[in-house]
């Protein structure tokens, strides 16, 4: 393999838990909360999976449903979907569904998973090509770039900017003609086996990573580099 393309959440980084999420918002809200209430909430917004990058929906309510299915099409389709989510939990402010979808955006919510930096360090030291294909309702970069990985990635490629989401194969062929890369030179890592997977569809490799916490996953890119000339 002589390029590699990574998905973001759950492979290169990692979001913060629902509680942190929630205790910023508030905290940065000064809405009364007791220690109760927040367990409470935390645990709903959990169910309801309302937040981006952590689990999954235990259900996606049926007037959310179509467009659960293409949420990462586009800003707007992302937001509603997740502010949707949320809004299934009752909070003491309306506006918090809004400002917690917000603080998900921001770089401080978001940590790279240990062996990130030395990964892609090594790759731009090896002299391979590196993009970012992610499903995704808003600009990643900054998060990148506050993190110090900006310098190490080549091409981001961005569901929402293409109006795509993986598992299509465009997302990922656009990826790999942006770096002037053959498909069957590629390889693709990322933590979901039907999204990320659609890159064999163009004859590129694939390796997954397991999408856990960043305490209980220190190595899972290192394999990459015995993968890649």
């Amino acid at each position: 393999m002589t390029a590699v393309l990574f998905d973001f959440s759950g492979t290169l980084f990692r979001v913060e838990s629902t509680e942190s999420w929630l205790r910023g918002v508030v905290a940065d809200a000064e809405v009364p909360f007791t220690e109760a209430e927040l367990t409470a909430a935390v645990r709903a917004l959990e169910e309801a999976g309302a937040l981006p990058g952590g689990g999954a929906p235990a259900r996606v309510p049926a007037e959310l449903a179509g467009s659960w299915l293409i949420r990462d099409q586009s800003a707007a389709l992302h937001r509603a979907a997740y502010t949707g989510l949320s809004r299934q939990v009752t909070l003491p402010d309306p506006a918090l569904h809004d400002a917690l979808y917000d603080r998900h955006m921001t770089p401080a919510a978001w940590t790279p998973y240990p062996d990130a930096v030395e990964v892609l360090r090594t790759l731009r030291e090896r002299g391979v090509p590196v993009g970012v294909v992610s499903n995704i309702g808003w600009d990643l970069r900054p998060v990148f770039r506050e993190h110090g990985l900006d310098r190490y990635v080549d091409v981001y490629v961005l569901s929402y900017e293409h109006g795509i989401q993986k598992p299509d194969p465009r997302l990922f062929a656009t990826a790999c003609e942006a770096l002037g890369a053959d498909p069957r030179r590629t390889l693709m890592v990322g933590d979901d086996r039907r999204a990320d997977g659609g890159a064999t569809a163009l004859g590129c490799g694939v390796h997954f990573v397991d999408h856990l916490p960043v305490t209980d996953r220190p190595d899972g890119l290192r394999p990459v580099l015995d993968l890649v000339s």
